[in-house]
């Protein structure tokens, strides 16, 4: 890549070339984690000479305990990197978030995960833009999208997808009611440039609307959003995040490209677990993780059994001991 990034038309590659921006964004990924390894080396061989030399110091040999457990929680962080193996692993996420059953608490429930997405996102350095949003009618959203940019970003969400479900006291009921929520997550690859797809423009409807939204850090009010639909199979994609109707567009087609790639991967798949006689399990109905807020606290996977009663901190987007234990069952599956 190195080699690559020094030819004289790197930067002005001719139709159909490499990316260069893609190409330099994972040049600087994995130079980061070369480094990350040849520093720790370093540190290690530093310790071992003042092992030799702590003899009787206590006090040496203490820094060098608590060090040395600082390295092993960054090993641990690196060591999942082992298990994201995946085709898509590397790739950048294409998020989206829709309430479902629970009326106006589910809308709420909504905009809380995307918060705690945003979170998550930013604790990890991730790059996280909302693309589309649709503000529910009295609180919370409807549904949103968001794109999420960062190393292995697929690879540690892809384990988020399925149904998500909230049991509080209900803020929007007057008797405080005990109140359940649903909401369903979407978790795609952003594929880049999907050229297996190929589209005819008498299969798409176009519609351009008024941007709407809560405000805020969530979207950037304009009048230029665009929706598009594929009429054939029905799948929308929607853009208001850009300032330019001509930009939205072209986003909102970039996120129908990975939407119908996404569809004819799962065909695919359903081909496969046909022939081998395996039913497909209906995606909605498949509740992945409950956050309890009352009568007691707690968030728990049901399928890696992960759980924790710190519900804040997970609704305040520390999620590691979800999406590990999920990534390392998944890779053991």
């Amino acid at each position: 890549m190195e080699i690559l990034a020094q030819e004289p038309e790197f930067w002005n590659p001719p139709a159909g070339g490499p990316n260069p921006a893609k190409i330099s964004e994972e040049l600087a990924n994995l130079k980061e984690e070369i480094d990350f390894w040849e520093m720790s080396d370093k540190e290690l061989v530093g310790l071992g000479k003042l092992n030799e030399l702590s003899k009787e110091d206590e006090k040496l040999k203490s820094e060098i305990k608590d060090r040395l457990v600082e390295l092993q929680k960054k090993f641990e962080k690196e060591e999942i990197k082992i298990f994201l193996s995946g085709e898509y692993d590397r790739k950048n996420v294409i998020m989206s978030i829709y309430s479902g059953a629970g009326g106006i608490d589910a809308q709420d429930w909504a905009e809380m995960l995307l918060r705690m997405y945003l979170k998550y996102a930013e604790k990890r350095k991730f790059k996280a833009r909302v693309i589309h949003i649709a503000a529910g009618q009295e609180a919370g959203i409807k549904n949103v999208t968001l794109e999420i940019n960062g190393p292995y970003a697929y690879g540690y969400l892809k384990g988020e997808a399925g149904v998500h479900r909230l049991v509080r006291l209900s803020p929007f009921n007057a008797d405080k009611l005990r109140h359940t929520s649903f909401a369903l997550i979407e978790v795609l690859p952003q594929f880049g440039e999907v050229g297996e797809i190929k589209i005819q423009p008498e299969d798409l409807k176009f519609d351009t609307y008024k941007a709407s939204g809560p405000g805020g850090q969530y979207v950037n009010k304009t009048e230029s959003a665009v929706r598009i639909t594929h009429l054939p199979t029905g799948i929308t994609a929607a853009c208001q995040s850009e300032r330019l109707q001509g930009a939205n567009k072209k986003t909102a087609m970039k996120l129908l490209q990975i939407k119908l790639f996404q569809k004819q991967l799962q065909d695919q798949e359903k081909v496969k677990k046909k022939i081998r006689g395996k039913q497909t399990a209906v995606e909605w109905g498949s509740q992945i993780r409950s956050y309890v807020l009352h009568p007691y606290k707690m968030v728990k996977d049901h399928r890696t059994k992960a759980e924790t009663s710190n519900i804040e901190a997970v609704l305040d987007g520390e999620l590691d001991e979800f999406i590990e234990a999920e990534i390392k069952l998944g890779y053991n599956a």
